[in-house]
């Protein structure tokens, strides 16, 4: 069967996916399991699919993913036992030992003479314990903590300790759970009606760890607490209280709207109540909350900038508009009143300037009238006597209005106007961050662009129907003028300042703006050593660990982009270059696109080449069965930087070992490779090749077996016009002579000895190097009396005077 009928066909494409588990290519064969899933409508074979790419996961240590498929395994066959094992294994690796130990004890009840399934249940039994013997002293700990913050003769100093203990436990899995299990909700409602301003932030931060990505407990607080009491707490007096109260409703908000989208995996899972009531009840509090009268100012401001950002705006890929109009319908009046008398330039609805995103054809105002308000609002900026406050709202008008072109255009070019954006980010008003972030996100066009298929552009011309036009100034040329504008304003020193601010108010949307501009600073080769200097990459490493999923992409692909064309010693100096490894090879994804796997493969193929303690982190990141995966890819240029990273890989023990081990192909691979017509791809492996046979000789009698053109290979490595091929290849074959007297017989009875002879007189084109390793392969054929010299020709035909 050809490559293209093995890629349409289910069956063969699972056969290829078993052969690489067993070789050890997990990445490989989880590549092979997805595409095999894509082509088969059998549900029965799809389950099977879906077991054996949970081995993979489990295997590469992504137990989530693992877990998932086990369970969609199940969901076609409850009795699958191999299915319920690995879902049992990844249960227990993921902590949930509760759940581990039923499907455990269903596999044992199964096939009770099973030793693995025994095991497994012994083991989840002793965790069980260990897990509810500590949760024991964690109740302890939660109860202590609450006593000391609630008893008013408590020291000043042990109250602070045990809020700062208490909200430490919190972000902590088990700890938020016993908390919560321990009515925590109840007694932090009792921190909250405290007059100590350091009590009520302790128990403010303590129930964002309780609610930071778990929606069922969200919705208890929610309904527990009351938004009456939060909205009170977020419109008190103190700013710090305020702030740490939007930052609590902004992840409560985050987590009931990622459980909507979150899917529902397995038969065996709660099936949690859909939370649009509790998010349209907060809605309708801060939209209630705004023209109170008992208000204050920072709480008023928390409320609007909370609705700003969770109305949703009007977008292609989520046209669902309901939640939007029912905000209208039930708060318009209440928008209204506030606008009344709080006229600032802030007031123009984001999803109304991007109901067009960069469509230059939907004009959302009248001619001229954006650069008028914009014009406005860079000169309230750059007036430092008005309070900070104002001058904040006039950088989210600027976010809003920035996604007009035109507009961007102005605010570069008036370097005043972003010295004072830059000198407002580095301020204590720490609310600005997002607004800065947007309009740099805006300006350096670094948000994601919808593109439309260009036949359904054709088909919607055709029928009459509105097609999206881009702004002339939103083209290349015109984005990278801005970067440079920015650059010279100094935006990279802004940048590193927001992200050392130790604030509620950098939220992950923040750090996602932040991460976006970053990428699109770095996209010019030039620009690096600016942003390095200014010390971005500092500041990346951050960005690309607490982050959205999108940041930490985003900041992963900046680092990447640095550690290509920088010294990665000066660009991240220390102990920090050890850091960007895992960033690196989190982009070693098949969700990731193809550029960002080249990109992380090229980086990691210079931090390899360093030293060891940096291949050895990279080995300790599981990247090698990653790169080895990329070795397949149909791409030349991914092929062979992924190449590129083994040839310095192995240059550690640790990857020497794999090509060791018998039972796989990877020798076979770099033979192969080392014959393609891609001159990149064969230098890679043509150098991988000499020093595996040059470091262990015994890797030189395996060459012949790995293909019958293994001679070919050779031969045409030693006559490349490219000097560095024929290099390796005149290595490669001393390493075999030397090795074996019987693969130096193979070589000399070839075409090999005349290529040697005529490498070895030297000449032109020939480097000495060549000359004196294809003289020292004739040596030792002489030294084996493979071949004669001269002299002894001349003895034996009795020519010797």
């Amino acid at each position: 069967m050809s490559e293209t009928e093995k890629e349409k066909d289910p069956a063969a494409l699972k056969e290829e996916g078993n052969t690489l588990f067993k070789a050890g290519d997990m990445q490989g064969a989880v590549c092979c399991y997805t595409k095999a899933l894509k082509l088969t409508d059998s549900q029965a074979d799809k389950a099977v699919l879906y077991r054996n790419r949970s081995a993979c996961y489990l295997k590469l240590e992504e137990y989530s993913k693992a877990e998932a498929d086990a369970s969609k395994a199940l969901d076609t066959d409850q009795g699958d036992v191999k299915a319920r094992f690995r879902r049992a294994q990844a249960f227990q690796k993921l902590g949930r030992f509760d759940q581990a130990f039923l499907d455990a004890q269903r596999c044992a009840q199964l096939e009770p003479k099973n030793k693995a399934f025994q095991d497994l249940l012994r083991q989840l039994g002793a965790q069980i314990q260990q897990k509810s013997a500590q949760l024991n002293s964690t109740d302890a700990r939660v109860q202590q903590m609450f006593s000391l913050l609630l008893d008013p003769s408590t020291k000043e100093c042990d109250r602070q300790k045990a809020a700062q203990n208490l909200v430490v436990l919190s972000r902590d899995e088990a700890g938020a759970e016993q908390i919560f299990r321990n009515d925590g909700v109840k007694l932090i409602q009792k921190l909250l009606q405290s007059k100590l301003e350091d009590v009520v932030l302790s128990a403010l931060r303590t129930l964002v760890g309780l609610c930071t990505g778990h929606q069922s407990r969200t919705m208890a607080i929610v309904n527990e607490l009351g938004m009456e009491q939060l909205c009170a707490v977020m419109g008190s007096g103190a700013s710090s209280v305020s702030l740490a109260a939007c930052h609590l409703l902004q992840v409560m908000f985050e987590a009931l709207t990622e459980g909507m989208k979150r899917e529902i995996r397995g038969k065996d899972e709660a099936i949690l109540p859909e939370p649009s009531k509790e998010l349209r009840s907060m809605l309708r509090h801060l939209l209630e909350m705004m023209p109170a009268s008992n208000v204050s100012g920072p709480g008023r401001d928390s409320a609007i900038n909370l609705l700003v950002k969770q109305v949703p705006r009007k977008s292609l890929k989520n046209p669902d508009n309901s939640l939007t109009l029912w905000v209208v319908d039930q708060g318009m009046k209440h928008i209204l009143h506030v606008g009344k008398y709080f006229i600032k330039p802030w007031w123009i609805p984001r999803h109304a300037l991007s109901a067009g995103g960069t469509d230059f054809s939907m004009k959302q105002f009248a001619e001229g009238s954006t650069l008028k308000l914009a014009k406005q609002c860079r000169k309230w900026l750059c007036n430092e006597t008005l309070p900070p406050t104002s001058r904040r709202w006039s950088v989210e008008g600027l976010a809003y209005l920035t996604f007009d072109a035109d507009v961007k255009e102005d605010l570069v070019e008036d370097k005043n106007a972003l010295l004072a954006m830059f000198d407002l980010a580095k301020s204590e008003d720490k609310t600005v961050l997002f607004a800065v972030g947007s309009t740099l996100v805006n300006c350096t066009n670094s948000y994601d662009v919808e593109k439309p298929d260009p036949q359904m552009v054709e088909l919607a011309k055709y029928a009459k129907q509105h097609v999206p036009e881009e702004h002339p100034k939103d083209a290349p040329s015109y984005v990278e003028k801005r970067l440079v504008k920015l650059l010279e304003a100094g935006v990279v020193s802004a940048l590193v300042c927001m992200v050392k601010q130790e604030s509620p108010a950098l939220t992950e949307a923040c750090r996602e703006c932040i991460a976006r501009v970053f990428l699109a600073l770095v996209e010019r080769q030039e620009d690096r050593g600016t942003v390095v200097a200014q010390g971005g990459g500092k500041a990346l490493i951050p960005l690309a660990s607490d982050n959205t999923d999108a940041g930490k992409i985003k900041a992963a692909q900046a680092l990447a982009k640095i550690t290509i064309t920088s010294n990665p010693e000066i660009a991240f100096p220390g102990e920090r270059i050890y850091e960007v490894v895992r960033p690196l090879a989190s982009l070693l994804r098949l969700e990731c696109t193809l550029l960002q796997n080249f990109e992380a493969l090229m980086a990691l193929t210079n931090l390899a080449g360093i030293n060891d303690r940096l291949r050895q982190k990279i080995i300790k990141e599981k990247a090698v069965p990653k790169i080895e995966g990329y070795m397949f890819e149909e791409h030349d240029l991914v092929r062979a930087s992924a190449t590129e990273c083994m040839c310095n890989l192995v240059l550690n023990t640790e990857v020497q070992k794999l090509y060791l081990a018998t039972g796989n192909d990877r020798l076979k691979l770099l033979v192969l490779y080392s014959g393609e017509d891609d001159g990149r791809l064969r230098k890679a492996a043509a150098g991988t090749l000499a020093m595996l046979t040059a470091e262990h000789p015994e890797l030189c009698a395996r060459i012949p077996g790995t293909t019958t053109h293994w001679l070919e290979i050779v031969q045409a490595l030693l006559l490349s016009e490219i000097p560095d091929l024929r290099h390796r290849g005149v290595v490669i074959v001393q390493n075999m002579i030397q090795a074996e007297k019987s693969l130096a017989e193979k070589l000399i009875e070839s075409e090999a000895l005349e290529i040697l002879s005529v490498l070895a007189k030297g000449g032109e084109g020939t480097p000495d190097a060549v000359s004196k390793i294809a003289q020292n392969c004739l040596d030792k054929a002489m030294e084996y009396g493979i071949i004669r010299s001269g002299e002894e020709k001349e003895k034996s035909s009795g020519t010797e005077p």
